[in-house]
């Protein structure tokens, strides 16, 4: 009886599973192991193409423009992921203070951004900070001494598509971070609040502790997206020079979608899947080490 109940049970989850399982392997396993296998050939973006073995992956580590995306790609983590997660934090904090429909106002007024699509974005962006009448332009030339064209400065223009990239997603941890924030008994502050402890306190030895599982989610998931950086750089760099500030998803469009190297393009793709998944273990591991010391 036992025995057929178990069995019964399995039945049953396996056939909860299945859909989720069968979608996973289609557009997820199967797709990854196409990608492998055409990464050891010469094939176009569509078509067959002959075995070439590792040429694509010596050709690689020798092609000067791929080292650029890396070091572009790994500069725009830097500029976005710990500011992004430290001003994400900082804003839930002083909306958590807030109360009723002031602080539904506020949150809505920073999630905003976020349901903006890339296009959206961009056209708002290129108006603010056009050259001749962007508003931007005026604290840029009171400081700087001169308007500058961001778009077109290489210096400028990871600096720039990384603010904006801030702005335009920053909300969605806000609102992760209230969520976290929310989950935390108000005794708790009460008790420590009884015992004599200072807003810093509070802080530092009940909020940062118990925030600290969403914080490290929240920075997972801005390394992962901010590794495969495309719309924001691809668009604000039209018509200016790409190559310099070319990131690693942009050359595998580049290679792929219009130099219909599919099989080149198919080598990038592995070696940003390798790059994500490995410092995506390594975040882990390291948050996940510094949590368990607290």
């Amino acid at each position: 009886m036992l025995a057929s109940t178990r069995r019964a049970e399995r039945r049953s989850a396996f056939i909860l599973i299945a859909p989720f399982l069968l979608i996973y392997l289609v557009l997820f396993i199967y797709p990854t192991l196409k990608m492998l296998e055409l990464s050891f050939t010469n094939a176009p973006l569509i078509g067959e193409g002959d075995w070439v073995y590792f040429k694509n992956y010596v050709r690689l580590f020798g092609d000067r423009l791929f080292k650029t995306a890396v070091w572009n790609t790994g500069y725009f983590v830097v500029l976005t992921v710990v500011p992004n997660v430290a001003i994400g934090l900082l804003i839930a904090l002083m909306v958590d203070r807030l109360k009723g429909w002031t602080q539904s106002i506020v949150l809505a007024a920073f999630f905003l951004p976020y349901i903006l699509p890339v296009s959206v974005v961009f056209l708002m962006w290129r108006w603010i900070l056009d050259l001749q009448f962007g508003i931007a332009q005026y604290p840029i030339e009171l400081f700087y001494g001169e308007r500058v064209p961001v778009f077109r400065t290489i210096p400028w223009f990871l600096p720039m598509v990384g603010l904006i990239t801030i702005w335009w997603t920053n909300g969605f941890n806000v609102l992760l971070f209230i969520a976290g924030l929310r989950n935390i008994s108000p005794e708790i502050y009460d008790a420590a609040a009884i015992d004599g402890a200072n807003r810093w306190q509070l802080f530092w030895k009940i909020t940062w502790p118990l925030i600290w599982p969403v914080t490290a989610l929240v920075a997972t998931i801005q390394l992962i997206l901010q590794l495969k950086i495309f719309d924001q750089v691809y668009l604000f760099s039209i018509g200016g020079r790409s190559e310099p500030t070319m990131v690693l998803v942009q050359y595998i469009y580049r290679e792929a979608f219009q130099r219909n190297h599919g099989g080149y393009a198919a080598t990038i793709a592995t070696a940003l899947f390798v790059l994500i998944a490995a410092l995506s273990v390594l975040q882990y591991q390291v948050l996940r080490a510094r949590s368990a010391e607290r």
